[in-house]
Order: C-alpha cells, then sequence, then structure tokens
C-alpha cells in the first residue's frame, strides 16, 4: 500500500539541485507579459528622466541659494543614474 510510495533514504540524503528547483520555481513567462513589463520600466525610466531634470532647471537658482552639499551635478547624476537603472530593468524584462 503505502510501502510503495515511500523514497529510499539514500535519495532524501541528498540535496536537490539549486537548477532544477529554480527552473521548477520560475513559472511560465509570456511575450505579452515581458512587453508590456518592459515596456512599463523603459517609460517610467523616460519620464523620471525628462521630469526630473525639468524640475531641476525650474529649481536651480533655488538650489544654488541654498548652498546645499548636493549641488546641481549631483542632483542630475541621481536623476540619471535612476533613469538609468529602471531603463536596465525594463531591458532586461525584455530580453531575459
Amino acid at each position: 500500500m503505502a510501502k510503495d510510495n515511500i523514497p529510499p533514504l539514500h535519495t532524501l540524503e541528498r540535496p536537490e539541485k539549486l537548477q532544477d528547483i529554480l527552473k521548477q520555481d520560475r513559472g511560465d513567462d509570456c511575450l505579452p507579459c515581458r512587453v508590456i513589463g518592459g515596456s512599463a520600466f523603459l517609460g517610467l525610466a523616460a519620464y523620471s528622466y525628462y521630469s526630473g531634470h525639468s524640475q531641476l532647471t525650474k529649481a536651480q537658482a533655488e538650489i544654488l541659494a541654498s548652498k546645499s552639499f548636493f549641488g546641481m551635478r549631483s542632483r542630475r547624476w541621481a536623476i540619471t543614474g535612476l533613469s538609468c537603472g529602471m531603463a536596465y530593468l525594463g531591458l532586461y524584462r525584455l530580453f531575459k
């Protein structure tokens, strides 16, 4: 009865391969899901880049007058870096 379904002890002592577990866990990823997800990240990257830089140019006088430790250059780099990171995530989602 139930004794036929019990695996032998030596198979239980071996750990499963990580790659096999990850393949089972990944599931299906259809093309429309990748396209929508990737384009959402790319759109968010473009929006954050253009809106962030336009807001910086509008507030440039206030930022320079405040004598902040974070000047215009570091703020531009932060916005550009954030946008590049989201663009990378979008491309990764599209092609992986």
